[in-house]
């Protein structure tokens, strides 16, 4: 790959530097001085570069591979060329994901409209009444309400809006053109490009008129360390709140109707729609195109396929797959004989990189 402008290395970490900070061992201590500035795919990793390798099908990359170091478990370790450094852990994906985080700090939140650390910019618009702590950096032709409130250490990007009364805590991230209205939003929360938060639910009274619109009067809730993907939506609750917990992860354009409750550490892949009053429990992965049935329950560490229509209640634990969704062993069954009936045979699934 040609030199990233946008992302520069790291200056450099000594292995065993890096090793303590993932929680890991180096395989052989000879190799603590071995200095790493940047992750890589095992395929294309050249020196400086650490990668990771979680199972015995992607060996042959191997042939390509001059990284520095590589992260495996025990395991893997006795199938890692004898050239390469190797970094244990029990987890190895994680602490890639960890090690990535440390060699390129700036990637983790949004990237900034301005490189500076000037706390307000002069076309920034904040009301007198808004309370700010130290630390906070407004960008260019943001608009900070009259009490709204935020934490030391939070920047607001640039065209973004914060409305009335709404309040922010410390240290988190919201991005360029991002709107926030009727919300409480803890701390270490990252937003990312063109969210909406706190508009209108969607809520009609049929009439013999027309549709009546029923008022809109909660709230958006949004816990600690919560990342909400660009362009995702978060209605407000009608009469009660909309929550999201501590520690969820949405990815972009994510509908999320009011009063719906989403539990702690859950992760919800783009295009998902969630109708209003749907109650996600905590650890809750959601794939792609999912749409679920508003007033309805998921339980705790469901798994739902990509493209499921989730019509009912699901108990927790359990993966579901399917339109209606059900029980995902099941839902593969039908389709096996589907495929079956219609002479269709399956083609072995691509190699991920």
């Amino acid at each position: 790959m040609e030199q990233n402008t946008f992302f520069l290395p790291h200056e450099g970490v000594k292995l065993v530097e890096l090793a303590q900070f993932l929680g890991a061992e180096l395989a052989n201590s000879a190799h603590g001085d071995v200095i790493v500035r940047s992750v890589s795919p095992i395929a294309r990793a050249q020196a400086g570069d650490i990668c990771y390798i979680l199972s015995r099908r992607n060996l042959d990359e191997f042939s390509t591979c001059s990284a520095s170091a590589v992260i495996c478990d025990k395991a893997m370790a006795g199938f890692v060329p004898s050239n390469i450094p190797v970094v244990i852990s029990s987890n190895p994906h994680a602490a890639f994901a960890m090690a990535g985080g440390y060699l390129y700090p700036a990637a983790l939140k949004p990237v900034t409209f301005s490189s500076g650390e000037t706390e307000i910019a002069p076309s920034a618009i904040i009301d007198p009444t808004a309370r700010l702590e130290k630390g906070v950096i407004v960008e260019p032709m943001a608009i900070i309400g009259p009490g709204a409130e935020i934490g030391e250490g939070t920047r607001i990007g640039a065209q973004s809006i914060i409305g009335p009364n709404v309040k922010i805590g410390r240290n988190g991230s919201i991005a360029t053109g991002v709107s926030i209205l009727c919300a409480l939003i803890g701390n270490g929360v990252i937003i990312h490009n063109g969210v909406r938060i706190g508009q209108d639910g969607f809520g009609y009274a049929p009439g013999p008129r027309g549709m009546i619109k029923i008022v809109q009067i909660g709230r958006v809730i949004i816990q600690d360390n919560v990342e909400i993907g660009a362009n995702t939506t978060i209605d407000r609750g009608a009469m009660d709140d909309t929550v999201i917990g501590e520690g969820t992860k949405v990815d972009n354009q994510v509908q999320i109707g009011h009063n719906v409750r989403i539990g702690r550490h859950c992760a919800i892949v783009s295009q998902v729609g969630l109708a209003g009053s749907t109650i996600v429990g905590d650890g809750v992965q959601i794939g792609g195109q999912v749409g679920l049935k508003g007033h309805i329950t998921i339980g705790d560490g469901v798994q739902i396929a990509a493209k499921s229509g989730v019509m009912t209640d699901l108990a927790a634990g359990g993966r579901y797959g399917g339109i209606p969704a059900r029980p995902l062993n099941d839902y593969l069954k039908d389709v096996a004989q589907i495929m079956a009936k219609s002479g269709v045979r399956g083609k072995k699934g691509a190699k991920n990189d």
